[in-house]
């Protein structure tokens, strides 16, 4: 599966960079970047998505493996130009092999714009977390596909620890359920199979009275035309994370207006 293969480079380049930066020097730059933070809004990703109305999380993204290399039509000054005057919040890539995103991607977006970020990646070492934390983030992924339910809790706890939100993503009926147990209050029900990398918006239907409503509810994958956003504010959604139709579109920010006045 891709998904295996994703984890499995993962595994490699975080050797790579531990040798580069230890984990004690992440650590203390992390640390650093806590006492830096001291006054400011505490948990600022969770507060955009949760409010009233759609909340709308735009993604910065160079490739994926469904979509291969995505045509950049804009500068990246550009484009979070755009995000700043529309969305709620940021989601950015640091996956490199699939993706291809990296950390000085994410410095690059972070300098750009005051509003939330996300570090979208395959979390599956406490080095990310603390990484995470020293570069900005305000909030990282758990992908339950890819942790177990011990993991899954242990991450959340020290992503909390560090004044990061966490974005827990389910696909099925028990990766939600595993999401819930862990404690996590920001719930994102991936429509993508990671698996296979098929789509289905109906996955957000059948999932969303799983997760009550004193959570904050996110759609991901797939949200590219107007009706597809109508039917996803039908199933009750807090927010959706949109990638490839902001991506595309010359004019993000007019998009993103539209859809979230709809």
């Amino acid at each position: 599966m891709i998904l295996d293969d994703i984890v499995e480079k993962k595994k490699v380049r975080l050797e790579v960079a531990k040798k580069e930066k230890s984990f004690e020097t992440v650590r203390r730059e992390a640390e650093e970047a806590i006492r830096q933070g001291e006054g400011g809004e505490e948990f600022p990703f969770y507060k955009a998505l949760k409010k009233p109305g759609l909340s709308l999380i735009g993604e910065y993204k160079k490739a994926s493996p469904s979509l291969g290399n995505i045509p950049q039509n804009m500068k990246v000054e550009e484009r979070i130009a755009d995000y700043n005057r529309s969305v709620d919040a940021i989601s950015c890539l640091t996956e490199e092999d699939y993706f291809h995103g990296s950390v000085p991607i994410f410095q690059e977006v972070r300098a750009l714009t005051p509003l939330p970020m996300l570090r979208k990646d395959f979390m599956i070492d406490e080095y990310q977390f603390y990484e995470a934390k020293s570069i900005g983030a305000n909030a990282i992924l758990l992908i339950a596909a890819i942790l177990d339910p011990v993991q899954m809790k242990d991450f959340y706890q020290l992503a909390t620890e560090l004044g990061l939100d966490a974005l827990a993503e389910a696909h099925s009926e028990g990766q939600v359920e595993q999401a819930l147990n862990a404690g996590c209050r920001i719930i994102g029900v991936n429509n993508r199979d990671l698996r296979d990398f098929t789509i289905r918006l109906d996955t957000t239907k059948r999932l969303r009275p799983l997760v009550p409503k004193d959570k904050c509810f996110v759609t991901e994958s797939g949200i590219v035309k107007e009706e597809d956003v109508a039917y996803l504010k039908k199933c009750g959604i807090d927010a959706c994370l949109v990638g490839r139709a902001l991506m595309e579109t010359k004019d993000p920010a007019a998009l993103a207006e539209k859809w979230k006045a709809m």
